[in-house]
């Protein structure tokens, strides 16, 4: 399949000392203590902007009753975030070309504008409607740079032996403030009563109070993210004055050439394939995981729980793993094989749980939660041991553009997902086969994988 490991001249560091002494670094390099202060406000963003992503989701039944959206319309609130991802070219490209400040600058802006327009307390149903979509579109143009900037950040900024917890950390705030989003909105905002008989009157009070609730969550999102933004224009330096490491201070490729590249190397469409398509399953699934539990007679605030059970946990576990792959080095397949295959047998027990009627298998809340948690906690987990694989497998692509492709194929895999799920939504059991397909068919496919370490090479070996 063409998947063959590098040889020793694509190994070779494009940038080298034009003389060799004995006893001297061939670069100078330099950790700084700001990385840190660095590191936290691309985090807060990354949450921010996967918390107002994932908003509409945990509360669908209120948003049903505030303004009358339906399943379809949820789903395509959702699909706002993949339908982000259109522009990826141009943020990869601003990212190679002028750092990461400016696009994130760039990237910011989008999500304050977002969050203001959706703000806009209008009383017209139809125009407030088109505003909360159009706040979605923009914080959705925002997804390139902050799901696809973790590890361009982590090599610019951080010594080898912690770059894999540097990526965990920025890659999965963005998941995180998901989980955030299952907590905040069910529990500021109301769910509606609809077992009590209601008169008129009462049931347009209760819809206004939950649309006065939804509107607090929205402002306070919008306060967040201002703040936040002038952090970053404050301060937020493009890069180090020096590198912290070999790999940071060496020449890269071209933009078009790295684009090239990555679509002619079999090894990297391999791998990429089998991050993205469960990853991609898993962000649709859990963005309507409320309605994918209400079948099984889970209530929207214990969905709620559960989505932010499974994604908090995935990042707890996520950064565990990176900092243990930081330690013992090069075990970065056997680390993914292990979390494919839980996530193998966790989502196939949650969908044959689901499937009680026909399996006549055991259905409590324990069972789904205990399943559901485990599925979310596997797949996001793998996520930054995924990008970490990535960039030592087609080094010196640059990280930026080689995540940016990555987390491309995954929204699109998340918005293909969405675009059925608003033509066939009625019965959504369809979804929880998805998943179970998609955590086996990345299994499959990282089993044959055969890994190499280019970037850890030059690092560990040209440095010394």
């Amino acid at each position: 399949m063409g998947a063959g490991s590098s040889t020793e001249a694509e190994r070779e560091p494009l940038l080298v000392p034009s003389h060799v002494e004995t006893n001297s670094n061939p670069v100078n390099s330099r950790v700084y203590g700001r990385r840190w202060l660095v590191l936290t406000l691309f985090s807060l963003l990354a949450l921010m902007q996967g918390m107002v992503w994932n908003f509409w989701g945990p509360i669908q039944n209120s948003a049903a009753h505030a303004y009358g959206f339906t399943k379809s319309d949820i789903a395509i609130l959702v699909l706002w975030g993949p339908v982000g991802f259109v522009p990826w070219l141009l943020f990869m490209w601003l990212m190679d070309k002028k750092g990461l400040r400016l696009s994130l600058l760039v990237s910011t802006l989008f999500m304050v504008l977002g969050a203001a327009l959706r703000s806009i307390p209008l009383t017209g149903q139809p125009l407030r409607r088109w505003l909360i979509h159009g706040g979605q579109l923009l914080n959705g143009l925002a997804g390139p740079t902050m799901m696809s900037a973790g590890p361009y950040l982590s090599t610019t900024w951080f010594p080898p032996d912690q770059r894999a917890t540097a990526t965990a950390v920025a890659s999965l705030f963005a998941y995180l403030g998901s989980a955030a989003s299952f907590i905040v909105g069910p529990l500021i905002v109301p769910a509606p009563n609809d077992t009590q008989a209601l008169t008129t009157i009462s049931a347009a009070v209760s819809d206004i109070f939950i649309r006065d609730r939804i509107q607090l969550v929205m402002y306070a999102e919008l306060a967040a993210i201002a703040v936040l933004f002038g952090a970053v224009l404050l301060y937020f330096p493009a890069r180090p004055p020096i590198p912290p490491s070999v790999a940071a201070a060496s020449q890269r490729l071209s933009y078009r050439s790295s684009i090239c590249r990555l679509l002619s190397n079999l090894r990297f469409l391999m791998i990429a394939l089998a991050y993205a398509v469960p990853t991609g399953v898993l962000a649709g699934w859990s963005g309507v995981l409320d309605m994918v539990l209400t079948p099984a007679k889970v209530s929207q605030v214990d969905a709620g729980w559960i989505g932010f059970w499974s994604t908090v946990g995935g990042c707890v576990f996520g950064v565990a793993m990176a900092r243990f792959a930081d330690s013992i080095r090069g075990m970065l397949k056997l680390i993914l094989v292990l979390m494919l295959a839980g996530a193998s047998l966790a989502s196939t027990w949650f969908t044959l749980t689901c499937l009680t009627s026909y399996t006549h298998l055991p259905s409590t809340s324990a069972i789904l939660y205990t399943s559901c948690i485990l599925v979310g906690i596997f797949i996001n987990s793998s996520v930054p041991i995924f990008l970490e694989l990535f960039i030592e497998t087609v080094y010196p692509v640059p990280e930026g553009i080689t995540c940016g492709v990555v987390t491309f194929l995954g929204n699109l895999v998340t918005g293909l997902l969405l675009f059925f799920l608003t033509f066939y939504c009625k019965d959504v059991s369809w979804l929880n086969w998805c998943l179970t397909g998609s955590c086996l068919f990345s299994l499959v496919l990282i089993l044959f994988f055969r890994e190499s370490y280019d970037r850890l090479y030059l690092d560990v070996f040209v440095s010394v």
